[in-house]
């Protein structure tokens, strides 16, 4: 099976790269902990910015009423089955706002917000859109569940720096009740997974499932994709946008795993002084922290426009902003990185596009209207009131 994907213009960034020799290769176990270390200082130094300066804001975001976006690992069992339940109860609403002239194969309002992923991946990907649209896609998400499913909690997030060695490992995904399932069925005797395009080629190895998720919450009687594929070829009917139902599949990969979302990978994004490197950084194909997280998974998450289709998705951007907010949070008052943009509205500039500025417009289409980078760029300020703990 050939995969042909936009996610090739995410790759295609690794002409833009400054990255140090052997970025993405790790060190030992000695460098992981203290990267490991590091990371837990700069988040209490971030969360001590955010305490400190919250009662000066006019934003009405005050200590009491900050959402608090915890590792799933550290919820409780009860906490986690909350939010489990949440994602259910948006799979079986059939109240949608997508009409089905635009995306017929859309089913239910989870449904809608993978429908949005789908419309708006060439606009928001692999360029100066990515992090500000993802970061309100999982804000108008996590709303919804809280609105519309009575979950009282935050949107959690994946810390994939803690099963780096074997993602099987995780909370995540232990095939537990209070899991987001597990690996899928291991499938013997795949051919790899070619992405080619945009002057560079990958293969996708078959790693340690393949198949169909069998363990969990989201197994195939409880729990079906129904969007895409897109990226794969063959893609599903209607060029992807037709009713497609199958499982859900995963493949966990330890390889992409320990080359992507190590502590190390993390702290070298952290350690970016402007929000080019931090972007670039994200998605460099030797070890961009964003990419490697989707790739580790496999399934329909090497699928860039439905890979919101797993549950997964959702924590794994969360851990996106997580990362992006705390550099956000690092820099000297006078670097102002909160308000710091980049690149240009298309991906990889193709085509020629105006450079983003804080007043560009960034889509959502039929999940809210457009809102100005400006309003995107604070977790404390604009529709934004969390903090990540």
């Amino acid at each position: 099976m050939k995969f042909v994907s936009f996610i090739t213009g995410l790759l295609s960034l690794a002409a833009l790269s400054s990255a140090a020799p052997g970025y993405g290769q790790g060190g030992g176990h000695d460098a992981e902990a203290a990267a490991s270390k590091q990371i837990d200082r700069l988040q209490k130094q971030y969360q001590k910015y955010i305490r400190d300066t919250i009662k000066t804001r006019q934003t009405g975001c005050t200590s009491k009423n900050i959402l608090r976006r915890r590792e799933w690992g550290s919820l409780s069992k009860a906490d986690r089955r909350s939010y489990i339940d949440a994602v259910y109860c948006l799979y079986h609403n059939q109240s949608f706002v997508t009409p089905l002239s635009e995306i017929p194969g859309v089913r239910n309002r989870y449904d809608d917000f993978v429908g949005g992923h789908l419309q708006l991946t060439p606009f928001v990907h692999a360029d100066g859109l990515f992090l500000p649209f993802h970061r309100f896609y999982v804000h108008l998400y996590e709303t919804a569940l809280r609105t519309e499913c009575g979950y009282r909690g935050a949107q959690p997030y994946w810390d994939w720096t803690l099963s780096y060695t074997d993602p099987a490992q995780s909370t995540v995904f232990d095939g537990s009740p209070w899991s987001l399932g597990s690996n899928g069925v291991f499938v013997p005797g795949r051919s790899p997974i070619t992405v080619a395009g945009a002057g560079f080629t990958r293969t996708f190895p078959p790693a340690t499932g393949g198949g169909c998720v069998y363990s969990g919450p989201f197994t195939p009687d409880k729990f079906q994709l129904h969007l895409g594929p897109i990226a794969f070829e063959p893609a599903g009917p209607q060029g992807g946008l037709g009713y497609n139902p199958r499982c859900l599949s995963r493949d966990l990969s330890p390889d992409f795993a320990s080359g992507g979302t190590r502590p190390t990978n993390v702290t070298r994004l952290l350690a970016c002084e402007d929000l080019a490197c931090v972007n670039v950084r994200f998605d460099d194909p030797v070890g961009g922290v964003h990419g490697y997280g989707h790739f580790l998974v496999g399934g329909i998450q090497l699928d860039v426009f439905a890979s919101p289709s797993d549950p997964v998705f959702w924590l794994h951007h969360a851990q996106i902003d997580r990362l992006w907010t705390i550099w956000q949070n690092l820099g000297r008052p006078e670097e102002q990185r909160t308000q710091q943009v980049w690149g240009t509205q298309t991906a990889a500039n193709t085509p020629p596009s105006d450079n983003v500025t804080l007043d560009t417009l960034v889509p959502f289409g039929r999940l809210s209207p457009s809102k100005p980078v400006r309003e995107l760029v604070s977790t404390v300020d604009g529709p934004f009131c969390y903090i990540y703990e």
